[in-house]
């Protein structure tokens, strides 16, 4: 399983894996439950894992960032039903957090969602771009400027 086919799903809890999308919705499979199923995208939206950012006191950053340093700090997680230990742990583990922005609610949702990717065994890493080819570029030779003589307008006749 990548994590570039991660998904949160609004209105669901846990993380599903991108089965296939359509036009009305999306096809996924639930980490924990392995169930796939249909969800529409007129009811529910659906984020990346790899376009979600996390406010900090400077720049934003990724939500692999922040699992990186989870994953450094390897000690163990909190109890996810408690907002103090929580923030505490993220205080820690990520000092340069907005704890002002970032709110407990999702500070749980990140402890929650790194417990279902090492459970499952899912590499954390940005999916990488494949580099393009760099193509010769042909040298554009200057044209000299050509006179270029006024179009003739024609001015309607007022009605009478």
């Amino acid at each position: 399983m990548e994590y570039s086919k991660l998904v949160a799903v609004t209105g669901l809890p846990g993380l599903f894996e991108l089965v296939s999308s359509r036009g009305d919705g999306a096809v996924v499979r639930s980490l924990d439950e392995s169930k796939t199923q249909f969800v529409s995208n007129r009811v529910h939206n659906f984020s990346h894992l790899e376009s979600i950012e996390v406010y900090t006191q400077r720049d934003n950053v990724n939500l692999v960032d922040v699992f990186l340093a989870m994953e450094k700090d390897g000690g163990s997680l909190p109890d996810a039903k408690d907002n103090a230990a929580v923030k505490k742990y993220f205080e820690k583990v990520y000092p340069e957090m907005d704890f002002e922005k970032v709110y407990p609610s999702d500070m749980k949702k990140m402890v929650k969602w790194y417990e279902s990717l090492k459970k499952h065994n899912v590499e954390i890493k940005l999916s990488e771009l494949p580099e393009e080819e760099a193509e010769p570029v042909e040298e554009v030779k200057e044209e000299q400027p050509t006179e270029e003589k006024p179009k003739k307008t024609t001015r309607k006749k007022k009605a009478e």
